[in-house]
């Protein structure tokens, strides 16, 4: 996803609100979470989420999501979110977030989601993190 930073998306100072971005990493979150299960999802915790760097108005935010583990009816979603100067195309890295999102059905109840099999070492390094915090009740 990509977006334009605003004056009304701002604050006294100019930079992005840090709820507007945190709706921005849910929406992404939900983007990656639906494509893998192509089923309703909801948002069930977005954990720790640190703002590294401020985004100023007039730049653009940029947000990369992708689904790292799944279970029955759960998928956790990491999303990087990235400033971009417009002019110079310069990126910086500003936050990371892990979302969990649960699929569910018409009837509102929790349904099962579609397997995931990670490839690349990353991947598989970041599957295995969220199975072990699963596993410790996190």
């Amino acid at each position: 996803m990509r977006e334009l930073v605003l004056p009304n998306d701002a604050n006294t100072l100019g930079y992005i609100l840090g709820g507007r971005v945190m709706h921005l990493i849910d929406l992404a979150g939900f983007f990656a979470a639906n494509k893998h299960c192509r089923q309703r999802c909801v948002t069930a915790a977005m954990e720790h989420l640190d703002f590294k760097h401020p985004i100023r108005v007039g730049q653009a935010v940029l947000l990369e999501a992708e689904v790292v583990w799944a279970g029955h009816s759960s998928m956790d979603v990491r999303v990087r979110v990235e400033s971009e100067h417009l002019l110079t195309g310069e990126r910086l890295e500003t936050s990371t977030a892990l979302l969990t999102f649960v699929a569910i059905d018409e009837a509102g109840k929790p349904t099962r989601v579609p397997a995931l099999t990670p490839q690349t070492p990353e991947e598989q390094a970041r599957y295995k993190a969220s199975a072990a915090k699963r596993k410790k009740g996190g």
